[in-house]
């Protein structure tokens, strides 16, 4: 490139004109120094996009038997300088137009995403186990989020309750929450092991067991209860789940109530392979309850971009990486095991019951199994910019919405 230039010759802005002994740059009108500083920026950027792509390429070079196809990927990008703008009038036709300039930009981004490829989710922060709670009788939960629920760091999510494994005698008694409205958000739940029997006020009645997901979206509003199902409260056993709170866009809180019955078998299964290794290995497997797994799309419907991942790993110690959205939350949950997470050099462990909340920026998360047989979550979203008003089952964006929620309910209109 410094050939180029030395052949091309600076560009025209860059020359000064000589008056006797003193040098001067040339005076520039308002819109002419815009057309420079455009030019410069443009000018920096590709000099850096190039740069990157020939030490990526020079590596392929050296570790690739493909070493003549790496050469050619060199050249290509080895970039001359665009024309510069001219400044030889004011004329508003010499400087360049909003047209002209966008038709730059189509390339710069393609190579910028492409560069984004390996930039990596940095930990924001990381929350040890907190204690638990009973939510009714039947559901003895984590708080995953703890302080943090409700707020814009996870946006969309809200709140995350987790049941660990807990045994239940057999009981002829209804274990878990009785009637109890919801309206502005969508609940998820996710059963690992036993059985929950929901209902609700729109003649939805469930059972779902072992790796089922139902997904309801209160929207407008909705009444429902959910238990331990009668056959697993009479035969007793093991019990363990999780419920989500996702957030609604202010569009679409009054949408009217859905629910999304999930079995096991209707979610899509795709296999994980440790960094380096070629071929999948098909212990190594992910759930797609939602969004997107490099292709592999997800069961539920969702009104704003999600990701909703239930991943096992039976490799150990061997780095796994996985494409995200960048500027999207990411939010990984440890349900067993223990995980190294970060950019190498920059990991954080987290141990059973621990949460880690990524940086947005960044479009690879970085993951270690330290123990075979690590089960984790990830919970993925594009965060809404809207405030969040939330009291007791309803989520709104305004202490007056809330408020009519609660007179809504009170007066029956609420529910269906």
């Amino acid at each position: 490139s410094a050939q180029l230039r030395a052949r091309v010759g600076p560009p025209s802005y860059m020359l000064v004109q000589p008056l006797g002994r003193r040098h001067v740059a040339p005076q520039l009108s308002g819109s002419q120094r815009s057309a420079v500083k455009n030019y410069q920026v443009n000018e920096r950027r590709k000099r850096i996009i190039a740069a990157s792509w020939r030490r990526r390429v020079a590596w392929i070079a050296k570790s690739s038997a493909f070493v003549g196809a790496a050469t050619l990927l060199l050249r290509s990008f080895t970039v001359a300088p665009s024309p510069a703008p001219s400044l030889a009038s004011k004329a508003p036709s010499h400087v360049p137009t909003q047209a002209s300039v966008d038709s730059t930009r189509p390339l710069d981004d393609e190579f910028e995403q492409s560069s984004a490829v390996m930039a990596y989710k940095s930990i924001k922060s990381v929350m040890q186990k907190p204690p638990q709670h009973w939510v009714g009788d039947g559901f003895h939960v984590f708080p995953v989020f703890n302080h943090l629920a409700f707020s814009k760091e996870l946006s969309p999510w809200l709140m995350f309750d987790y049941a660990a494994p807990k045994r239940f005698e057999p009981t002829r008694q209804k274990l878990g929450v009785g009637q109890h409205p919801h309206r502005g958000f969508e609940t998820i739940t996710i059963a690992f092991q036993g059985e929950v029997e929901h209902g609700d006020s729109v003649g939805n009645k469930d059972v779902i067991g072992p790796g089922d997901v139902q997904w309801m979206t209160a929207g407008r509003g909705i009444i429902h209860e959910e238990f331990h199902s009668r056959e697993f409260a009479k035969k007793g056993g093991t019990f363990e789940m999780c419920q989500l709170w996702l957030n609604l866009p202010a569009k679409h809180k009054m949408h009217a109530p859905r629910y999304q019955p999930i079995l096991s078998s209707a979610i899509p299964v795709a296999v994980m392979s440790p960094k380096g290794f070629a071929n999948p290995d098909e212990k190594n497997v992910v759930k797609v309850i939602a969004g997107n797994f490099e292709g592999t799309k997800g069961a539920a419907e969702t009104f704003t971009p999600v990701d909703l991942w239930d991943m096992q790993f039976e490799s150990s110690d061997a780095p796994f990486e996985f494409r995200v959205p960048d500027g999207h939350n990411t939010i990984v949950f440890v349900r067993r095991g223990e995980i190294s997470i970060g950019p190498e050099g920059g990991e954080k462990i987290v141990g059973s019951q621990g949460v880690a909340l990524m940086n947005p920026a960044g479009t690879t998360l970085r993951l270690v199994p330290k123990e075979k047989g690590t089960q984790v979550l990830l919970l993925g979203g594009e965060p809404l910019d809207e405030p969040i008003a939330a009291r007791g089952p309803f989520v709104m964006n305004t202490n007056e919405e809330l408020y009519q929620a609660m007179v809504d309910f009170q007066s029956g209109r609420m529910g269906s």
